[in-house]
């Protein structure tokens, strides 16, 4: 059984002392520039140089050509001179992408040269604009150093642009700060009664309000409408610089909105079925998805195992090449007794609060792999801000609100694959979750029962995904090798192999590929785990 988690509803206002970084301020965690070649500037021969010498790279643009091949050959580049700079530095470009360790080889070789002054990268700048959204310096989530996701550094490399996120959710409430990122969905709620628009699934995803009365739904109160899909919505990809509001992690990206849950909830048949559907799947009787999901969030969940239902519509999600971030759940609990969060071949996600401790209401345990703010409303603007609707019922004209759970936790990390998968088009599923992991930063806070890799770095992830090491080295990963030769035969019938022992790894690495029951285990890398339950 399946349904929204809780979510606290409170009116949007700024925080007083709450500062945002300025225009033009340096940020903590902003990726390694790359380089596109080598700046040299010479040294003054005029009064040294015998009168039968030939011209130096510093006087002649033939000699700075033949320095370019020379060098080349040294270093194993292709370099070739561009152009003078008006100091009179002579640039050279490398032909083709160079990672900073051949980029720092270079330097070397030229410093090496007693004709050379200095050498130095020629590094690329970002702009370092802060978003114009009004309620941006409210969003501590993004951009705060103790417990925030460090978004902005990444922003500066990706904005999620080309990607589509599929939100499975209570719909999408129209909201101008989300219009411009919306796509075409679906509405999967197949009792007309509880989707309230009369006509079970159809094309139309509008959040009709999931509100209920005590006595409704096994509940014993009453329950206003949460707009909780729009919020969710709103954290990945809300426009921004446009003057409007709040801005969304992951702004280049396209939201889906896929109806799962009305009043009373949604279904296990329903939810499975637009797993299937967002991910480019075949659903009888639905047309097939023009804009198949890169990312599918789905901040949802009930008491119990992961069916096979649920599993088998994930693991062909993630066959297609599509990331599953699910919530851990706010029941204060050990995950692995909640669905999704317990199925395999998901990110699971726990909720940190503004001090970076897991937030008191949030799911752990050993099914958790990350963890992203999802705040704490005991303080109002200790929430996470997103757009929702005015109405209590029925929509009745946007706004902004203050809500806190794991289902803001986990479009945190769903806004994060977005950027990585823009930054990267090639990662699959399982890297990038590994990167996620491999990249998160020491929780600022406690966590008491497991809380995964710690508390996500968008910046560094991105950073990561993009090929940069952040070490200075070519980021090429480990190196193995076996000690012994193997004889090839002559003949083209017969096979040999080498066997190669790999140790130290955790997650897919070194081999990409997806276990049916979710990545292995830290403690055995190279053994999938067995089925649940």
């Amino acid at each position: 059984m399946t349904g929204a988690a809780t979510a606290s509803v409170a009116t949007a206002a700024p925080q007083a002392g709450e500062k945002a970084p300025k225009a033009g301020e340096q940020r903590a965690g902003l990726p390694d520039a790359p380089a596109d070649g080598v700046i040299v500037a010479y040294r003054d021969r005029t009064e040294t140089k015998a009168a039968n010498a030939s011209p130096s790279a510093a006087e002649s643009d033939s000699e700075a050509r033949a320095e370019a091949r020379a060098k080349g050959r040294k270093t194993g580049q292709k370099l070739k001179f561009e152009r003078r700079l008006a100091t009179g530095a002579a640039l050279y470009e490398v032909e083709g992408k160079a990672s900073k360790a051949e980029i720092n080889k270079i330097v070397k070789a030229f410093e090496s040269d007693p004709d050379v002054a200095y050498a130095e990268p020629n590094t690329r700048m970002y702009a370092m604009a802060t978003p114009n959204d009004p309620q941006y310096g409210s969003q501590w989530d993004l951009f705060e150093s103790t417990a925030g996701m460090r978004v902005p550094g990444a922003r500066d490399r990706s904005t999620g642009q080309g990607t589509v996120v599929a939100v499975l959710d209570t719909g999408y409430v129209a909201h101008s700060d989300l219009a411009a990122n919306i796509v075409s969905g679906y509405d999967f709620v197949s009792n007309s009664t509880n989707a309230r628009d009369g006509d079970g699934r159809d094309s139309d995803p509008a959040d009709e309000g999931d509100w209920f009365y005590a006595g409704e739904c096994g509940a014993t109160y009453d329950s206003a409408s949460s707009w909780h899909g729009t919020h969710v919505a709103g954290t990945i990809a809300a426009s921004t610089n446009n003057g409007k509001g709040i801005a969304g992690i992951a702004h280049g990206a396209k939201i889906q909105p896929v109806r799962v849950l009305a009043k009373c909830g949604g279904t296990t048949a329903d939810i499975a079925d637009a797993i299937t559907w967002a991910s480019g799947g075949t659903v009888y009787g639905v047309p097939s998805n023009p804009t198949p999901a890169d990312v599918i969030n789905m901040s949802l969940g009930g008491g119990g195992t992961c069916s096979s239902t649920y599993q088998n519509a994930i693991n062909g999600a993630v066959g297609r090449g599509t990331t599953v971030v699910v919530a851990a759940g706010n029941s204060n609990t050990n995950a692995s007794g909640f669905v999704p969060a317990n199925c395999s071949n998901v990110i699971t996600v726990a909720a940190g609060d503004r001090e970076g401790n897991r937030a008191s209401y949030s799911n752990y345990g050993s099914v958790v792999d990350i963890t992203a703010p999802g705040g704490e409303t005991a303080t109002r603007t200790n929430g996470i801000l997103s757009t929702v609707d005015s109405g209590s019922t029925r929509p009745a004209g946007e706004s902004y609100a203050y809500y806190q759970g794991t289902s803001m936790a986990a479009p945190h990390i769903a806004g994060l694959a977005a950027l990585m998968k823009s930054e990267n088009s090639s990662l699959t599923p399982s890297q990038i979750e590994g990167l996620i992991r491999s990249n998160a930063r020491t929780l600022p806070g406690t966590c008491g029962g497991g809380c995964g890799a710690g508390l996500a770095d968008a910046a560094a992830t991105v950073a990561a995904a993009g090929g940069d090491s952040g070490g200075g080295e070519d980021p090429v990963g480990d190196t193995y090798t076996n000690s012994a030769n193997v004889s090839i035969p002559d003949d083209n019938g017969t096979g040999v192999t080498s066997s190669i022992a790999v140790s130290g790894r955790s997650g897919y690495a070194p081999a990409d590929r997806i276990c049916p029951n979710g990545p292995p285990t830290p403690s055995s890398p190279a053994t999938c785990r067995p089925p649940p339950g």
